[in-house]
């Protein structure tokens, strides 16, 4: 998988070379460059934002810096940016993912669903975020997908640039060592984990669970069961089907 960042503070994502990723990057499974969209300026200030039309508080991200860095990744590919290559609907079209509150929710689904591509494209927002009108240039180019990681703001999108990557990338077959821990964590199944525990079996006044140290993997598989529906029920009711 190709994956390229666009930020205005790519030292924010300095991240993306530890642990699994890092590992995965080294190994080849993943290419991953990060690009400063001041180096798609023209003026000696580097100047990327400018005030909001229509009046309003903070500064919106010009559109042009974004054309010259977006193009610059299509050119990048060798060729994809030629029309033959990337005409609307064809698969083969990197996608651009636009963190932003306001985008469609960002869950496991779609983890597994972007974890399939070949070419991913973030482009970090910052201040009031991005001129629209580069999602709708870029929609020429790319499969353009606004995306949010909760109902909250944050400074940019670095962050949820760095959840967005690590939850894609773990799924890259080969990036997790043992393949069957992904099958046995939160929302693998549309209910959250079961509680996890390791030795001691006593620890402070608190012990493991009976049920655990049996040996019984009939009862261990149900109880385990049984606290992912109690679990998400008591934390996540919104995941659970509605009563017939």
């Amino acid at each position: 998988m190709r994956i390229d960042v666009v930020s205005i503070f790519p030292e924010y994502l300095a991240a993306l070379d530890l642990s699994l990723i890092g590992k995965a990057r080294a190994s080849g499974l993943l290419d991953l460059t990060v690009h400063d969209l001041r180096d798609f300026t023209t003026d000696r200030h580097r100047t990327v934002d400018d005030t909001p039309y229509g009046g309003g508080a903070g500064m919106v991200m010009k559109p042009e810096p974004w054309a010259q860095a977006l193009t610059a990744v299509l050119d990048g590919e060798g060729g994809a940016a030629d029309p033959g290559g990337t005409t609307a609907g064809d698969q083969r079209r990197p996608v651009l993912i636009i963190p932003s509150p306001a985008g469609e929710v960002f869950r496991q689904a779609t983890a597994h669903e972007l974890a399939e591509t070949d070419h991913l494209v973030f482009a970090c927002g910052r201040y009031e975020g991005i001129d629209e009108r580069v999602a709708l240039w870029a929609a020429e180019r790319f499969d353009v997908r606004p995306m949010s990681i909760g109902d909250y703001v944050l400074n940019g999108g670095e962050v949820a640039t760095l959840a967005m990557v690590e939850a894609i990338v773990r799924l890259i077959p080969g990036v997790i060592g043992n393949p069957g821990s992904l099958t046995e964590e939160s929302h693998a199944d549309g209910l959250l984990e079961y509680p996890m525990y390791t030795k001691p079996a006593s620890w402070r006044g608190l012990d493991v669970p009976d049920v655990l140290l049996s040996g019984d993997h009939g009862r261990i598989a149900r109880w385990r069961h049984e606290q992912q529906l109690t679990r998400t029920a008591e934390r996540r009711p919104d995941l659970l089907p509605p009563p017939a």
